[in-house]
């Protein structure tokens, strides 16, 4: 593959229009990228890490990396002609009102809203039925450019002072600032230099929050592992914050949390070292110098406790329960021992919530919602009438409350709120948004298609009505398999974009995901991760086979963990698709426990020191170890954000270096860097936009469609 200086850029297309489908040649010139002499050992194989430089966030060499590589593909990216009228399109549907369920706090009602097309969705509230709506907080005025967002909100008991979370540009750490909720003028100095954190007030004194010590190094890619909880008192400076949990060898954890209970109680502490299984402790705030009481000593299972009665405690857990259970037991005695079943686990994976004193078990069948409702006898009270197929969430409320608001949508129904009486049992529509989009036009399906292994994988399949299958509709393949995360159904503004231009999109539920409890999950981890691309690669082979589509007219796309999917099964299957979309992924298998709060995903991964056995399997599919020089790689638009401090960039940058020197073929294998983004939270919507517009774009125009696929020969002409 040809190279020139950075930022030196040819591009030669030669297209013939041919049934929509044309036949390109592009010739690219990639910034050139040094390699350096870096090798590690592990168990006596010595790897090459020519790209490591890369890691260095800070260093100017990364920045002009970053600089040249942006300026290749943007130059690409903006020369494909549809680009503008795909932008123009997807800010068309976008703009439309999106309204949150309301909640009250004090006196208030809030409430989130954006008007369409704002960066940031803004916070307001009226009092009473008939108060007058006002502004409470609008993060649009936080930054000029919209990249400061709001990353959290709590209230205290009696909704007098609010503390919210404020993230500078995608990144994880946050500021905490406090404010008088009635005035809303700041009523002391900032808290600073938060991560990972939630906000728990107690009472109306002061509030729960978690960090680390602010790394040595870059901030942005510096190891975190010490998690400390801080109990913050209101009129005091943050230097004198007591730690409540986490400043010990013994207690030292990459994840501690606090939270307090509704009647302010208790606290209940959980302490992690990864993101699945977890300690947990709990303090008895009724009581002068309250001790640290134990309630799992170990990190064998994942439960928390979601509401208490009193002295009686109900814990959601999956101990001897993959699907999770909810049980109960008292709080001078929390121990496991002690449990009694409260709501047993079924066939079906169960996630509780609580409100108006009744418990709303949510269950997942084949990743669709069925929702329950349990009294605090554990007597089932009814089955609630959802709207229809889909994903049904936030059936939450105070104990006092006799309403609730939940959402439903699937891939084919914008979401909806409901509200819903507890009591009654009735649902009635509380907010549908007015979007530019006909759920009548399309269809969503299931499907379960059959595994390298002979497991049978659920996968929904959504696109126009009358699709014709002639093995050659654009089709999105979207997967992530991983973490116990489930992909259930669920709209998608730019989707239906996707599928406006007759686009198939497809979404299986991998192993490694949560869809079917533990078993699920566990069965696509460390030394079983293969599971998890060999059914993202069968499901890819089913939409071929069954003529949805044709390795030429296929995209994947995944994004973090989702990232690493894509990036094995391109590596793995080059032949299978004709694009591929990898995001913030996680790619140097070998090094991602070396930075942030990476190492807490080794109970998904394992790590390259673990043993000879874990380094030689990861080392065999890591996305970086495994581009092989003289293969020709589907189209390759990489994207990350240069703030990104959860998976840090280098993965993506080492990654795309690889692929532009090795790539044997034609297409094109790009790098899309967003500055002032991170990980995905709290991203602009102008930035969403246009970052959707330029991933549809690439996968339309090298999937050889001069003109966007629902435009007709007559319509070009016209």
């Amino acid at each position: 593959m040809k190279k020139t200086l950075p930022g030196i850029f040819a591009l030669a297309v030669l297209a013939s229009c041919n049934d929509s489908k044309s036949e390109k040649q592009i010739s690219l010139n990639y910034p050139e990228t040094k390699k350096v002499d870096t090798v590690t050992d592990y168990f006596g194989t010595e790897v090459k890490d020519p790209y490591r430089w890369l890691e260095d966030d800070r260093s100017e060499e990364t920045e002009e990396w970053v600089k040249a590589q942006n300026e290749v593909t943007f130059d690409y990216l903006n020369s494909i002609p549809y680009k503008k009228e795909l932008e123009e399109r997807l800010s068309e549907i976008w703009n439309y009102e999106k309204i949150s369920a309301p909640f009250e706090e004090g006196d208030y009602t809030y409430f989130y809203k954006n008007d369409g097309l704002q960066n940031q969705y803004v916070v307001y509230r009226k009092k009473g039925e008939d108060g007058e709506t006002e502004v409470f907080l609008d993060p649009n005025k936080f930054s000029e450019d919209g990249t400061t967002s709001l990353a959290g909100l709590s209230f205290s008991k009696d909704g007098s002072k609010a503390a919210y979370a404020i993230s500078e540009g995608g990144s994880d750490w946050r500021k905490i600032i406090i404010i008088d909720a009635e005035n809303k003028e700041r009523v002391e100095d900032t808290i600073q230099n938060v991560k990972f954190s939630g906000i728990s007030w107690k009472g109306n004194e002061g509030f729960y929050y978690s960090s680390y010590e602010k790394p040595e190094g870059s901030e942005l890619s510096a190891k975190t592992d010490q998690h400390r909880l801080f109990y913050h008192k209101l009129g005091t400076p943050q230097s004198e914050d007591k730690i409540i949990f986490g400043d010990t060898e013994e207690q030292k954890h990459r994840y501690v949390g606090g939270g307090v209970s509704e009647d302010d109680r208790f606290l209940f502490i959980s302490a992690r070292n990864s993101t699945s299984g977890g300690k947990l402790f709990m303090m008895d705030l009724s009581k002068n110098n309250p001790e640290l009481v134990t309630i799992l000593d170990h990190e064998n299972t994942d439960s928390y406790v979601i509401t208490n009665e009193d002295s009686k405690l109900f814990i959601v857990t999956n101990m001897d329960a993959p699907n999770r259970k909810v049980v109960t037991v008292d709080a001078a005695n929390p121990s496991p021992e002690n449990w009694e079943d409260f709501i047993p686990e079924t066939e079906n994976v169960l996630s509780p919530s609580t409100g108006g004193g009744y418990f709303f078990a949510e269950y997942m069948v084949d990743a669709v919602s069925e929702v329950k409702q349990y009294d605090y006898d554990g007597e089932l009270v009814r089955e609630v009438e959802l709207p229809g197929i889909g994903s049904a969430g936030g059936f939450g409320a105070k104990k006092e409350k006799e309403e609730l608001y939940y959402s439903f949508t699937n891939y084919v129904t914008p979401g909806t709120i409901y509200k819903y009486n507890i009591e009654e049992g009735t649902s009635e529509v509380y907010n549908k948004p007015n979007i530019k989009f006909n759920p009548d036009d399309y269809e969503s399906k299931q499907v379960f298609y059959t595994s390298k292994d002979g497991t049978k994988v659920p996968m929904i399949i959504t696109h126009k009505k009358g699709l014709e299958l002639d093995g050659k509709n654009p089709t999105m393949l979207y997967g992530y398999g991983g973490f116990n995360v489930s992909l259930t159904p669920s709209f998608s503004t730019a989707n239906a974009i996707w599928m406006e231009q007759g686009g198939v999109y497809a979404v299986p539920n991998l192993r490694g995901g949560g869809e079917y409890g533990k078993e699920w999950h566990d069965a696509g981890i460390k030394l079983k991760k293969q599971n998890v691309f060999d059914d993202f690669i069968a499901a890819a082979e089913y939409l071929i086979e069954e003529n949805y589509t044709s390795s030429d007219y296929l995209a994947i796309r995944g994004g973090s963990n989702g990232g690493l999917l894509v990036g094995a099964t391109m590596t793995q299957r080059p032949d299978l698709m004709k694009v591929a979309l990898p995001a913030v992924g996680v790619m140097d298998m070998l090094r991602y426990h070396t930075f942030t709060a990476g190492a807490g995903w080794a109970y998904d991964y394992g790590t390259a020191e673990d043993s000879k056995e874990m380094f030689e399997y990861l080392y065999n599919y890591s996305p970086v170890h495994n581009i092989e020089k003289g293969t020709e790689y589907p189209a390759t638009l990489v994207t990350t954000g240069d703030h990104d401090d959860r998976v840090v960039p280098a993965h993506s940058f080492k990654f795309a270096a690889e692929l532009q020197e090795k790539h044997a073929g034609e297409e094109p294998v790009l790098i899309r860097i967003e500055t002032k983004a991170g990980h995905g939270a709290g991203k602009p919507t102008k930035m969403i936009i246009e970052e959707y517009a330029d991933i549809f774009g690439f996968t339309l125009y090298n999937m050889g469609f001069d003109v966007l696929p629902n435009k007709t020969k007559e319509e070009v002409k016209g």
